[in-house]
């Protein structure tokens, strides 16, 4: 299949041609529900491919998806919730979170993911900032809700026969089963929300991000030129809709574009993972570099099975390093390409499937058509290649771009025309942007600046690496040192022997400024419920052990 240009693609993007693109309008009233699932109701069009934990596997349509929607939407009216409210949900992947979502959509009011790992101080923060008024959760999770010091309704799915509502509560099945299975949309306006996101937490209390219809726009933009997501695939993302690829592009992503999505509900592992891809004959594939981390510490052999089958593999919420790339393309036979995009914005910066662009190892790729970014320095001149600063998107040039402020607080990284996304970048010579690492991650050595994000990519180059992290340790000479934790594959043993091995290794890939001057080896790296590395805890760790 033939790939577009991405320099005419980026260059003929035309908002009024992706708008037409939907059933509604964006001047006049629009519907999530309707976008994902109404428009695509004919006929027996699959909208979701299930596999329980126990093997198990059933498929929707879109058409019974629309009829249990308006049943929920129906139920929520009767709870007293309007347009404009927010309902929350905190379940696994199981069919009944699609049915809360769409019908949260259908009502007009507005969907607030809980990851089902959040313990109970997580998720009251989180329903503090939203003023839900329903939660909608299952008997396991149910006694995180207890004490909360507000009252939401609360509807619980149960998952095993004999599973009894506690006083107070919904059954959710019950529910809605006596509501009608009809119930006219509710348009709204492309500024109001449908989405109500948290951002991950990974400094600081997480905030309110709202998300406004008008997004749907970037997630169908995305889905189309970087996911490449074709009507003859069998589309899998891992991510969990508790989180934003997950929900951006697991659950409204395919299903804007009248395509089933799959959820697998059960812990991941890599049996599992190659299962569901073999069982389901999955060609388009999406998930995180954890994820493809630990499939690469299994080895070529569960593999081997699936080599070929892959079409395109798509990689987000953490920089792709270029030893997953050789190895999805030499073990997998599958391009991977790594995407890069926050919360706060969608995807914004990719190394594009679709699109025909100069793929560089290491490389977060191109600007998404219809975004405009640009590498900053502190004073918000836009700087030219080689030379590291903050990645901004410039709001006044991108019409894909949705985000205008945390909900209820101040945004600082929003400043002029610019939000600034607090990770520090190059731009290369042909426009394509390389990831450093987060600004406050960037460690200052004798006068060098060192991104941990090649670093870590050189360690994992090596046999017995697993995973790695790489932070500044203070140091009165050099002001910091780079210090690496490292996680073991488990045929290897650590000692100091291992360790000065990895020194010389990451020295003669590098430089000699760059390597790590202490390596630290660790079981488990810290990391947000999401996936990504949570870099400060280490720091600080290490600037604690400094004052003391």
């Amino acid at each position: 299949m033939s790939k577009k240009n991405y320099a005419a693609a980026y260059a003929a993007f035309d908002l009024a041609h992706l708008q037409s693109q939907f059933h509604g309008s964006f001047a006049n009233g629009i519907n999530a529900c309707v976008e994902c699932c109404d428009r695509w109701a004919q006929g027996h069009a699959t909208a979701l491919n299930y596999v329980g934990a126990d093997g198990a596997s059933r498929s929707l349509s879109f058409a019974q998806l629309q009829g249990e929607a308006a049943r929920f939407a129906n139920l929520l009216t009767r709870l007293g919730v309007k347009p404009g409210d927010v309902v929350a949900g905190m379940l696994p992947r199981v069919p009944e979170l699609l049915v809360t979502i769409l019908g949260t959509w259908r009502a007009g009011a507005v969907y607030q993911p809980l990851f089902t790992a959040f313990g109970p101080k997580a998720i009251e923060q989180r329903l503090l900032t939203s003023s839900a008024r329903l939660v909608v959760t299952d008997a396991s999770n149910r006694p995180k809700l207890e004490g909360l010091s507000m009252h939401p309704h609360i509807a619980v799915v149960h998952r095993q026969a004999g599973e009894a509502a506690l006083p107070g509560d919904l059954d959710f099945a019950a529910s809605i089963k006596t509501e009608s299975d009809h119930f006219a949309p509710v348009l709204r306006k492309q500024t109001d929300l449908f989405l109500l996101m948290s951002t991950s937490g990974t400094t600081g209390l997480p905030k309110g991000v709202p998300v406004p219809l008008h997004a749907l726009l970037s997630m169908r933009a995305y889905m189309v030129d970087s996911i490449d997501l074709c009507p003859e695939d069998k589309f899998w993302n891992i991510a969990d809709p508790g989180w934003a690829y997950g929900l951006y592009y697991a659950v409204t992503g395919p299903l804007l574009l009248g395509h089933a999505t799959t959820f697998y509900d059960g812990p991941f592992t890599v049996e599992s993972t190659y299962g569901v891809i073999e069982r389901l004959g999955i060609t388009n594939l999406a998930g995180a570099p954890t994820a493809f981390r630990l499939l690469i510490a299994a080895g070529a052999g569960p593999a081997s099975k699936l080599k070929g089958k892959l079409r395109v593999v798509s990689s987000a919420g953490e920089p792709l390093n270029p030893e997953v790339i050789r190895w999805f393309e030499e073990v997998l036979g599958a391009p991977i390409r790594d995407h890069y995009g926050q919360t706060e914005t969608g995807m914004t910066v990719c190394n594009h499937h679709a699109l025909d662009h100069k793929v560089h190892q290491g490389s977060a790729g191109r600007a998404l058509p219809g975004y405009q970014v640009a590498v900053l320095d502190e004073a918000g001149h836009v700087l030219g290649p080689h030379q590291p600063g903050v990645l901004a998107v410039n709001i006044a040039a991108s019409p894909l771009h949705f985000f205008h402020g945390y909900l209820n607080q101040p945004t600082p990284a929003i400043a002029g025309d610019w939000y600034r996304t607090g990770d520090s970048v190059e731009l290369e010579p042909d426009g394509t942007i390389t990831f450093v690492g987060r600004s406050d991650d960037i460690i200052t050595s004798a006068g060098y600046r060192i991104g941990p994000f090649e670093v870590e990519s050189a360690l994992i180059e090596h046999g017995a690496v697993v995973e790695s992290a790489v932070v500044g340790k203070p140091d009165p000479e050099r002001t910091e040192i780079v210090k690496a934790f490292v996680v073991l594959k488990p045929q290897f043993v650590q000692s100091a022997e291992l360790a000065e091995e990895l020194q010389d290794f990451v020295k003669k890939r590098l430089s000699a400024h760059a390597f790590p001057r202490e390596v630290e080896f660790v079981t488990q790296l810290p990391k947000t419920p999401s996936g990504k590395l949570q870099r400060f805890i280490l720091r600080d760790q290490e600037i604690a052990k400094a004052k003391s």
